[in-house]
């Protein structure tokens, strides 16, 4: 047999391999967060917070309780969390904010939140609504590139 043909299914036989064990592990994480997922919904509790601020932050500088540091896998450590810094009654704490609603929690403002331990879920303002995310300045080459498809005519892309 020619080498190059050998070589050539050594290959294909070790993608497959990786394609079969990657699918399987994959169908487990996704099991695994689905379980994780209905049991938050579970939990889940309306509380009435005034936000103070939020912030992209690693979960050390978070002043996120110890237990919760010490469950963290060591790779996610070094990762940055939307962490939300609100007012629940009397007390000031930190809480971990779903990723989906980040961006659409309105900052100093009085909101009802579904909440599940330290992870918010869901937000609703109380008094006028949720205001709208304010729009991010753009970089410098989309803002380039805004500007000669301006000049050119063309319909800007977002």
């Amino acid at each position: 047999m020619n080498p190059v043909l050998i070589v050539f299914l050594v290959i294909i036989v070790v993608l497959t391999i990786a394609l079969v064990v990657l699918t399987i592990l994959g169908k487990k994480a996704q099991k695994r967060q689905e379980e994780q997922q209905a049991q938050m919904e579970a939990m889940k509790q309306s509380v009435s917070m005034l936000i103070i601020d939020k912030k992209r932050m690693k979960i050390n500088e978070a002043g996120l309780p110890s237990a919760v540091l010490e469950n963290t896998p060591k790779l996610l450590r070094r990762s940055k969390l939307p962490i939300l810094k609100v007012k629940v009654g009397p007390q000031i704490m930190n809480l971990v904010c779903d990723e989906k609603i980040f961006d659409s929690v309105p900052v100093k403002k009085e909101v009802k939140a579904e909440v599940s331990g330290i992870y918010v879920l869901s937000v609703k303002g109380i008094r006028g609504g949720n205001a709208a995310p304010t729009e991010q300045k753009k970089g410098f080459w989309k803002n380039l590139v805004a500007k000669a498809q301006e000049k050119a005519g063309a319909n800007p892309i977002k």
